[in-house]
């Protein structure tokens, strides 16, 4: 269920910002600006993506790195994805970060810290290494924990502490939740915007690939 709640103190960034929080469902590289068209929905240079931009299919994944359903679909589902249909240019595969919970805020801007090209790379160690920093694991001290893992990945620590109090980060990630929900009445994570819809579809290899031949059938 999404809940509106107004974040006093967010972890990390001092930064009071009203945060669309969702639920965690087992549901349903590189960036750059994509113009709408009747099956996509229009991306910006801050969206971060990997593919052929000029894929038949543009997939669409909301997520939080917080979520213990994403973590499971990033490490059984994803791999599939790439292998099958991100690499071999069947698939434009664009991720966007959908806060669950204020923890989720600061994770975002330390993946933002980092280059570009290192982006997934530290999602993916973020999904890894949940019980380092992810409040789900009882952890309290969640800018420890994320200190914890940027270190793993090579940043010092004064420098991750910098890179989570970015409140132009913050409010960047608000705005995006909010218009995915105005638009697509987002309430769970993950959820997966296909071709300009969101797709009720459960989060396995083969209801993916059933999707997914489907849409490049009709291509």
């Amino acid at each position: 269920m999404k809940r509106n709640l107004l974040i006093a103190g967010l972890i990390a960034l001092g930064l009071a910002a009203s945060v669309t929080l969702v639920a965690c469902n087992q549901s349903s590289s590189g960036s750059g600006g994509t113009a709408a068209s009747a099956d996509r929905i229009e991306l910006t240079n801050d969206d971060r993506a990997m593919g052929d931009p000029k894929a038949p299919i543009q997939f669409v994944e909301y997520a939080a790195p917080s979520c213990p359903h994403c973590a499971h679909f990033n490490e059984t589902v994803f791999p599939f994805i790439k292998k099958n249909y991100i690499d071999t240019g069947k698939v434009y595969y664009v991720f966007r970060v959908f806060p669950i919970g204020a923890q989720d805020i600061p994770a975002e801007a330390l993946a933002r810290c980092f280059p570009k090209e290192s982006y997934f790379a530290f999602i993916d160690l973020l999904f890894k290494q949940q019980q380092i920093w992810d409040p789900e694991y009882g952890i309290t001290n969640v800018q420890a924990g994320l200190v914890e893992v940027a270190n793993i990945a090579g940043m010092p620590q004064d420098k991750a502490i910098a890179c989570m109090g970015n409140q132009a980060e913050a409010q960047r990630v608000n705005k995006s939740a909010q218009e995915a929900i105005a638009k697509f009445n987002l309430n769970s994570t993950p959820s997966f915007v296909v071709n300009g819809s969101l797709r009720q579809v459960a989060a396995d290899p083969e209801s993916m690939k059933k999707l997914l031949d489907g849409l490049l059938a009709k291509k």
